[in-house]
């Protein structure tokens, strides 16, 4: 078996990141005026991604919240996630440390929804008790989407569609495909600004690093026009691959912490949606994932964009939380199994063996943890000879790829 050496590398991105979180957080929140009082309810929505310090930012709106004498109360803000249970939903808020006892506050989980009157073809929906509230906070991370292109993308516009909106708001949008996503989400977003009870958003970016590089707080009026420029700066300031070209990329984990479709479809060059174009870059032959994060909650939605999985994945598969967060963003092939090996050492050999007439040591090979960290990682010895410079630097001895007793990579 061919077991190519790997050379351990570092790239470097802009490091610019907020150092205290909760202060950050408390200081904007201020900066807002008076925009809750005495004696209010205040529902605070928190989505399903894995969101840098969302614990802090969720803890420090309660704790503002509270010191206003009014009474926080925290809901999921989320689609089909979490099974599309109040009890899986609660679930995936535990794994982000986001808990009753850590933010001081209950959490209320449920898919009642109620509708808000609307003349948009389609149904404007918001969780109840958060509408039956005085107000609502939402919190989310503005980054470029997985599905589609567009002036809003991952944001907070969508966290007051598909977020607040619950399960009944996903499935209505949903089945108008990309495209949808893409058209109706700013037009509901303002319907719920304008109509609902959302006093502010809290509007995260991240750098590269996985880190939170900004944080500002957003009146209903403010979100539409602060948004855009928001999500410029995140796609700016996303990691991303050295190279356009690549004949194998071997990804450790997935999951919906890394990416609402598990692999960030941004990273990989891959959409995997019928009809909507591809990204020009970058361009790779075959993908390979390994396993689920723990904070996947057995989802593995976005597994379809792989070549091939390992056993270790497919064990670790909750196949309802799959299929229902597959079926209720349409996007099927996303969520069909990828060719199982039964270790690591047999998805890189299959890799190897199908990536054309190129040679396996000139093959070239990049392994990462997973789509969201990739400022370390691993590249094969004839990429490394390509790359040696410019923002990359070596950061150990070359090593074999796999551990040939255990079937796994090394390192």
């Amino acid at each position: 078996m061919f077991n190519p050496n790997m050379v351990p590398v570092r790239q470097q991105f802009n490091a610019q990141h907020i150092d205290n979180i909760s202060e950050a957080a408390a200081k904007a929140l201020a900066a807002k005026g008076d925009w809750v009082h005495p004696g209010e309810k205040i529902a605070i929505a928190v989505g399903s991604r894995g969101v840098a310090n969302i614990a802090k930012v969720t803890r420090a709106v309660c704790d503002f919240v509270r010191a206003k004498g009014a009474q926080p109360f925290i809901f999921p803000a989320m689609g089909s996630h979490g099974n599309a249970t109040p009890e899986g939903q609660r679930e995936v808020l535990a794994g982000y440390g986001v808990t009753e006892e850590a933010m001081g506050a209950p959490i209320v989980s449920s898919l009642k929804v109620e509708r808000i009157p609307s003349e948009l073809p389609m149904p404007v929906y918001m969780d109840a008790h958060a509408l039956a509230a005085d107000g609502t906070v939402v919190i989310n991370r503005i980054k470029p989407h997985t599905d589609f292109h567009g002036d809003y993308e991952s944001g907070l516009m969508k966290m007051c569609v598909i977020g607040t909106g619950k399960h009944a708001q996903a499935l209505a949008v949903h089945r108008y495909g990309a495209d949808g996503l893409r058209d109706y989400i700013p037009q509901i977003a303002r319907e719920v600004l304008q109509k609902a009870n959302v006093r502010l958003g809290i509007g995260l970016v991240e750098n590269a690093y996985d880190q939170t590089m900004l944080l500002e707080a957003l009146t209903p009026a403010e979100i539409p026009t602060r948004e855009p420029e928001l999500l410029e700066i995140a796609k700016a300031n996303m990691p991303r691959l050295p190279v356009d070209a690549l004949d194998i990329l071997l990804i450790d984990q997935m999951g919906k912490d890394i990416s609402g479709v598990g692999i960030d479809t941004n990273i990989i060059g891959r959409m995997g949606i019928p009809g909507q174009p591809e990204p020009a870059a970058p361009r790779i032959k075959r993908i390979t994932v390994s396993r689920l994060t723990p904070g996947a909650h057995g989802n593995a939605i976005g597994m379809g964009l792989a070549d091939f999985c390992t056993q270790e994945l497919m064990d670790g598969i909750d196949w309802a939380a799959t299929y229902e967060n597959t079926v209720t963003s349409t996007f099927l092939s996303r969520g069909n199994l990828p060719l199982v090996a039964k270790d690591e050492a047999q998805a890189f050999a299959w890799a190897l063996r199908t990536i054309g007439t190129t040679q396996a040591q000139d093959a070239r090979i990049i392994r990462i943890r997973d789509t969201l960290h990739l400022s370390e990682f691993w590249v094969s010895e004839a990429l490394w000879h390509a790359l040696a410079g410019g923002n990359i630097e070596q950061t150990g001895p070359a090593q074999p790829l796999l551990d040939e007793a255990t079937g796994r990579y090394r390192g």
